[in-house]
C-alpha cells in the first residue's frame, strides 16, 4: 500500500475534522465522521487526486472505512489501469 496515498487521504480527512486525532487505520464510519455527502466527497477526492476511476463494484463501504483501505483501493484501481 502506498504511504503517499495514505498520507494524502488522511490529510484530506483531517482537513475536515482538524480537532480530532485520527490515524490511517481508524474506521471513519464507526467514528461517525461520514455522512452521505462526505462519502461522495471522498470518492471524488480519491478519483481526482490519484487519477483513477473507481468502478461501481468497488463502491463498497469497506473500501472507504479508513485511509489505509482507501489507499489499497487506489492501488487496485491504478493496477487495473496499468494492465
Amino acid at each position: 500500500m502506498s504511504d503517499t496515498a495514505t498520507t494524502q487521504i488522511l490529510a484530506f480527512i483531517k482537513g475536515r475534522f482538524p480537532d480530532v486525532e485520527i490515524d490511517a487505520s481508524q474506521d471513519i464510519f464507526a467514528l461517525g465522521f461520514v455522512n452521505s455527502l462526505f462519502a461522495m466527497e471522498l470518492v471524488m477526492f480519491v478519483e481526482k487526486t490519484f487519477s483513477v476511476t473507481i468502478p461501481n463494484t468497488e463502491l463498497q463501504l469497506d473500501n472507504f472505512r479508513s485511509a489505509d483501505s482507501m489507499a489499497a483501493l487506489v492501488e487496485r484501481c491504478s493496477a487495473a489501469v496499468a494492465v
